[in-house]
């Protein structure tokens, strides 16, 4: 009997996702129990700066992985979005599930989408993603920081502190509030942050038998889309200084499987926006390829300027 020690952020989301796989896990492994190590991470910590303003990657993970290093805990389960694409050492992301629902979606007081709120509205949301890509769509918008558990963000809409909040589909549907969706914004009004909807289970990689288990459970194709995403982002040094977007998806089985990659990366203030999609068969090459034909058309300035606006605005 082992009883396995397992590293979560403390929200009710994250405690809910990391429930789910606790509950998968033990139906792969009746001989393990389970025992979560709750941890407070800066993210959670710091709610009066956006996430841009704070600087740094891994401000939801880094505490955590720090718990898995020093063996105070033996797996840790995390939103993918909130994963940088560099982990620490000796750690390895080994459980990838099934991708839910990858999109944003729009809560309102009024019960109205994007396309219907009145001029000037003001919508709330801390990302530089959603930012960038909502002003393309509405100009018009007020866009303010909001940050704050994903229960706190819905009472500010629903209470009227905003005209509309834009939240991860994903959240929603794992806390079974779906009937609290007033718009699910398409990926191709607004593409989604890389990992968004894709829990990810982290461990020491020199703990043979949680790897295994751990690959034995993930999803091939999920895994794949992930992959090609995290490669894309790896290749921008992307952060959550800089407005990036990345989604893939897998079509086809076993030697015909074929991923297709959407990319973005915008001006940090949402003026202006490079988009560009490929198709490939290694996740690796394809995203590199991608970000790199980004690169050659000038998003690298962008990157460049929002880093520099991240450090001037840190805290």
């Amino acid at each position: 009997m082992r009883t396995v020690r397992v590293a979560t952020r403390t929200s009710q989301l994250a405690m809910t996702q990391t429930q789910w796989v606790v509950n998968e896990l033990r139906s792969l492994r009746d001989d393990w129990t389970f025992e979560l190590v709750p941890i407070r991470t800066k993210g959670d910590r710091i709610l009066d700066v956006t996430l841009s303003k704070i600087g740094g990657k891994g401000l939801f993970v880094s505490e955590i992985e720090e718990a898995l290093s020093i063996g105070q805990a033996d797996l840790a389960v995390h939103s993918m979005k909130d994963v940088p694409y560099e982990l620490g050492p000796g750690l390895v992301i080994a459980g990838i599930p099934v991708r839910e629902d990858a999109r944003d979606v729009m809560v309102s007081a009024s019960g109205r989408g994007l396309s219907e709120l009145p001029m000037g509205a003001r919508v709330g949301t801390s990302s530089l993603r959603r930012l960038a890509q909502l002003r393309r769509m509405r100009p018009d918008l007020r866009i303010e920081p909001l940050r704050g558990n994903i229960d706190t963000r819905l009472r500010r809409a629903e209470q009227g502190d905003f005209d509309a909040v834009v939240l991860a589909a994903a959240g929603l549907h794992r806390m079974g509030w779906r009937r609290r969706i007033h718009e699910y914004l398409a990926v191709d009004v607004c593409v989604p942050a890389v990992g968004q909807g894709v829990l990810a289970v982290e461990c020491r990689e020199d703990d043979e038998a949680m790897v295994a288990v751990l690959n034995r459970w993930s999803h091939p194709p999920t895994s794949m889309a992930v992959a090609a995403e995290r490669a894309f982002l790896r290749r921008l040094q992307g952060g959550c200084q800089v407005p990036i977007a990345g989604y893939a998806t897998v079509t086809g089985e076993g030697t015909r499987q074929m991923i297709h990659l959407t990319g973005v990366v915008a001006h940090p203030d949402g003026s202006e926006l490079l988009r560009l999609e490929a198709d490939g068969v290694d996740p690796d090459a394809l995203g590199t390829k991608l970000a790199d034909d980004l690169l050659a058309q000038g998003a690298d300035r962008w990157i460049q300027m929002a880093l520099e606006e991240g450090r001037t605005d840190a805290p």
